[in-house]
Order: C-alpha cells, then sequence, then structure tokens
C-alpha cells in the first residue's frame, strides 16, 4: 500500500511541476492591419519578454479584420490603418469606450522595382502614373475598402489624376500583396506605405504624395469589447512606451503618442 501511496503522490508532484499550457488569461489575440507586420511582431516579442504573455497576432487588410470582428471572430484588440474601420466597430459597440488611441501616422509613397529606370517623380497636380506605367499597370490596394486604396484613390483624385490611373490599377487584397506585385515586377509601379517600401530591398521609392493629398494616416489601437483577456489594458499600455516608440520609428512609423514609462 505505502509503494503505491507513494507512486500516487509522485504523479501528483510530477503533474504539479509540469509546465501548464497558457490559458485564454495568458495570452492575447490582436487583429492589425497587413502594414504594421514586421514592426508589431517586434513590438510583440518584446512585450512578451517583459510580461510572459504571449501575443498572437492576425494580418490582413483593415477591412477584412474589422468585418471578421463584427462576425464574432475571437480577438483581444484590433489596430486598423484608418479611422473609418475603427469607426465601423465602434459604432457597434464593439470596441472598449475609452482605451481607443490614435497610436501612429505614416506616408504614402510611389515605388517602383530596384532595377527601374524610374527614379524620381514629382507627384503634384496632374501628374500621369498611366503614362509613367508605360504597358505595365499600377498595382494599388482595393480602392473601395483597404486604407492604402483608400489613401491612394483620395490621393488621386485630389491631384486630377484619378481619371486617368483608374483604369489602368491592379488592386491587391491588401498593402502587402501590393508591394509584393512590384517586388516580383509583375507591376512597374505601385503605391503603398512608405513603411512597407523600406522593408522590401526589391523595391525603391520613387515619390512621395503631399501630405496635403489624401486625410492624414492614422492607426488608432483599441480593446475589443468581446476580449476576455486580463492583459489587455497591459498591452495597450506597452505600445504607448519609449521601448515600443524606438521600434516603430525604426520602421518608418509616426509615433503620435507622447511615450509612456514601461
Amino acid at each position: 500500500m505505502l509503494t503505491r501511496l507513494f507512486a500516487i503522490l509522485a504523479l501528483f508532484a510530477a503533474l504539479a511541476a509540469a509546465p501548464q499550457p497558457a490559458t485564454a488569461q495568458d495570452t492575447l489575440t490582436v487583429f492589425a492591419a497587413a502594414s504594421m507586420r514586421n514592426a508589431l511582431d517586434d513590438v510583440n516579442a518584446a512585450f512578451t519578454k517583459a510580461t510572459d504573455v504571449k501575443v498572437t497576432t492576425s494580418y490582413a487588410a483593415s477591412s477584412a479584420l474589422a468585418k471578421q470582428i463584427a462576425q464574432g471572430a475571437p480577438a483581444d484588440v484590433y489596430v486598423s490603418a484608418n479611422i473609418k474601420w475603427m469607426d465601423f466597430l465602434a459604432d457597434k459597440k464593439l470596441v472598449v469606450h475609452g482605451t481607443r488611441t490614435d497610436l501612429l501616422g505614416n506616408r504614402l509613397v510611389l515605388i517602383a522595382p530596384k532595377d527601374s529606370r524610374l527614379d524620381k517623380v514629382e507627384i503634384g497636380q496632374g501628374v500621369d502614373l498611366a503614362r509613367l506605367a508605360g504597358d505595365g499597370r499600377i498595382a494599388v490596394a482595393n480602392t473601395k475598402s483597404v486604407p492604402a486604396g483608400l489613401y491612394a484613390r483620395q490621393a488621386l483624385q485630389s491631384l486630377g489624376a484619378w481619371a486617368t490611373a483608374e483604369p489602368r490599377l491592379a488592386q491587391a487584397e491588401n498593402v502587402r500583396a501590393t508591394l509584393a506585385y512590384v517586388a516580383r515586377g509583375e507591376t512597374p509601379l505601385g503605391i503603398v506605405y512608405s513603411t512597407d517600401a523600406k522593408i522590401e530591398t526589391k523595391v525603391k521609392i520613387v515619390g512621395t504624395f503631399p501630405a496635403g493629398s489624401h486625410p492624414a494616416i492614422t492607426y488608432p489601437v483599441a480593446a475589443l469589447a468581446a476580449s476576455k483577456s486580463r492583459h489587455v489594458g497591459r498591452f495597450l499600455h506597452f505600445l504607448q512606451t519609449q521601448a515600443a516608440k524606438t521600434i516603430f520609428e525604426r520602421y518608418g512609423f509616426i509615433f503620435l503618442v507622447p511615450p509612456k514609462a514601461s
């Protein structure tokens, strides 16, 4: 009997000492704009190192992610590449009031393959991107729903360049797909964020759209009402720290909030 009792006690001790799987309370699920992938991956890693809280991130077009959240997809935090899709969720009461922050800014640029003969394009009133593209097309994110595409459409319209450019657009599902078109040489031009161009060695920036040609590019972040993670507040705070600022700025983002202490 004693031998059996000792064996049972040893088993319980082993189970208690064994690593336990992370629960929903110990993890975070973030839905974030595709353009944030590299920078946010690094920020998440820094957060995990500091807190031991694992972050799982789903990257896609802000529009696609917002619609998934509205349909019940489980997530704790949402980061959009424009205000429109955050407003969409807020109007449905799916965002926690008081947690929303306009975190980052960005710039809209014209890119070409690294070996393109194009070097410097002055983007101003009446710019003819169709002529610059020659026989090719102009890669852009979906201009009806994806933030990068919406900004591009607004910029081209304000510059009087939409009518000639629109028939030549190759529209992609998100800004990273747009970047890939140009990087692979499938299109001679593309419109993306400057942060996307910075992480892809096979493209170069040949022009920057004037800031006044489109609404300010803003990345709002907020906690989601359906979240069950107890670490959301810590994560939102970390996104606003100096440590996060350093990472985001290294990738070319514009930090819009005064940095907080870690």
